[in-house]
């Protein structure tokens, strides 16, 4: 790819985000953005840019993963930093975005994080928001900017058409009445059947997989969900799915979280290959899983989001080829 539209582009990385900020960069066929995040021994932080970006078209790349608070503050500072330095359009790149769950009242007296969380992005000054597989699609409509809300289907209907050979049977499942749209939408792109697991949750973090709708026996099963958190959900489906006669489990999941029990429950679990994105850095703590763990990255596709935003060019056609938002 040509840089010579790339002269007034620069692209930031936080903390959180700085290999995969490299991936989109290497797409682009630029260097990435000089700044440096100071941490203080108090816990505050401090975000120093290193080169000029006065009248330049910037982008900060943050995942607002774990620790949560600390890489939303980080997020915001970027965006006073640019805001400062006279940049002239900030947006924001979130991979993943942190407190996506709190997107509703499901309960009295309790708040609407989501929201809270655009209104300080808006605040900060961001121009933009460019954001992959939000938990609910309805937050696109909690910020008062354009949203670009991408999907990373493309990336892993790629990985699974190369290896399709592998998965005889196949058979889509959505852990949830939630996910079936995406499921279905799977289907029509890799073939194969659809079945839905009814689940009832009994907690914030208790989820019980109860009955799967249609026939899993003798099929490679292949589950797709936005996000795996504790892995609770995934893994009491995957067992429900083992128990109904599944040849083989393979998880797909967009933000691999991975907090609590996960790692020990998907370490004992029937999920016999599991496929992530790089939205989430993972550390050492994977390793008990690493031999079945497969990671895809979406530099590519962010950063071909990236090059049209920049260069004033429709971003509609990234979201063709897809399974579309999870409801």
């Amino acid at each position: 790819m040509t840089n010579t539209s790339n002269r007034d582009l620069k692209i930031f990385a936080g903390r959180s985000s700085a290999g995969l900020t490299e991936r989109i960069c290497a797409h682009l066929g630029m260097a990435m953005g000089q700044a440096r995040t100071i941490a203080f021994p108090d816990g505050e932080v401090l975000v120093k840019l290193d080169e000029d970006v006065r009248g330049r078209d910037c982008y900060v790349v943050i995942s607002t993963c774990q620790p949560v608070n600390d890489n939303l503050v980080e997020l915001l500072v970027y965006l006073d930093c640019l805001r400062r330095a006279s940049a002239a359009r900030i947006t924001v790149v979130i991979p993943y975005f942190g407190y996506a769950r709190q997107d509703r009242k499901d309960e009295g007296r309790v708040p609407i994080t989501a929201k809270l969380v655009a209104n300080l992005i808006t605040a900060a000054g961001a121009d933009r928001v460019v954001a992959l597989d939000l938990h609910a699609a309805q937050i696109q409509g909690f910020f008062d900017l354009p949203v670009d809300h991408l999907s990373a289907t493309p990336v892993f209907i790629e990985h699974f058409l190369a290896n399709k050979a592998a998965m005889p049977d196949l058979c889509v499942v959505s852990p949830d009445v939630g996910n079936v749209k995406v499921a279905e939408g799977i289907v029509n792109m890799l073939g194969g059947e659809l079945a839905i697991i009814h689940k009832r949750r009994l907690s914030g973090s208790s989820v019980v997989a109860q009955a799967i709708i249609g026939s899993v026996e003798n099929k490679t099963v292949l589950m797709f969900d936005d996000i795996i958190s504790t892995a609770g959900t995934i893994c009491d489906a995957a067992r429900l799915l083992k128990e109904n006669g599944a040849r083989e489990i393979i998880a797909a999941a967009t933000h691999p979280v991975l907090v609590g029990p996960a790692i020990e429950r998907l370490a004992s679990g029937a999920i016999s290959r599991l496929v992530v994105t790089d939205t989430i850095p993972l550390g050492s703590n994977v390793d008990p899983i690493r031999d079945r763990l497969v990671v895809l990255s979406v530099g590519p596709l962010l950063g071909e989001a990236i090059r049209r935003i920049h260069n004033n060019q429709s971003v509609s056609a990234l979201f063709k080829q897809t399974a579309g938002p999870k409801r």
